[in-house]
């Protein structure tokens, strides 16, 4: 009779994880990851909408652009054009094609772009500010150059720092684990959710033979 341990349950979650991030990141390619959870803060709030390339890369001298996905151009006005919410192209942000809304009010890490950090920081949220936002590297040579980031401000929310917003999303060079194996399956963007429910079904299954 075999015995379930929770102890195997994770270590085969973990296994499948690495295997599947091998896959993921054969012949070298750099991906762009951004965050499997939403970002919640409350009005006023400052926050950090995280995105970076896995592995680590220098985006320097790349074009980044962050927009709101769902927000499309007025088709019955042929002179209007996407608006960024922040746009950063030859090594320095570009305001004139910026969202009105945020003129003043987003910025990149530059000293961390190096390391492949495109993270955005917006300052005093608003309700106007929910939505999805998109980070992309056009330029990049990969199959995925775009992530997106969901933005909740809730007015019920209580309002917090900047560093407790941004730590909502695991720092993509903290490798340890946050609250056990499940958590940081969940919250990692190389291993799928299928594949942590997947083996979140075997270890009950096995729980109940026995």
């Amino acid at each position: 009779m075999s015995v379930y341990s929770p102890l195997s349950a994770s270590l085969w979650t973990s296994i499948l994880c690495s295997a599947f991030s091998v896959w993921t990141l054969v012949g070298g390619e750099v991906l762009v990851i951004g965050s499997n959870l939403p970002i919640i803060a409350a009005p006023g709030d400052d926050v950090i909408l995280p995105c970076h390339l896995e592995p680590m890369f220098d985006v320097q001298g790349l074009t980044v652009e962050w927009s709101k996905p769902d927000l499309k151009p007025d088709p019955s006005d042929r002179l209007s054009r996407v608006e960024y919410v922040h746009l950063y192209r030859d090594r320095k942000e570009v305001p004139d094609m910026k969202m009105a809304s945020y003129f003043r009010r987003t910025e990149l890490f530059m000293d961390a772009m190096k390391h492949g950090n495109i993270s955005l920081k917006i300052l005093n949220v608003s309700e106007e500010d929910n939505g999805r936002y998109r980070c992309f590297i056009p330029k990049l040579q990969s199959r995925v150059k775009s992530a997106i980031v969901e933005l909740v401000v809730d007015p019920n929310h209580i309002k917090t720092s900047l560093a407790e917003t941004s730590l909502q999303t695991q720092d993509p060079q903290d490798k340890t684990l946050r609250n056990g194996s499940l958590w940081s399956s969940l919250s990692s963007p190389s291993c799928p959710l299928w594949l942590t429910l997947l083996s979140l079904h075997n270890s009950i299954s096995a729980f109940f033979r026995h």
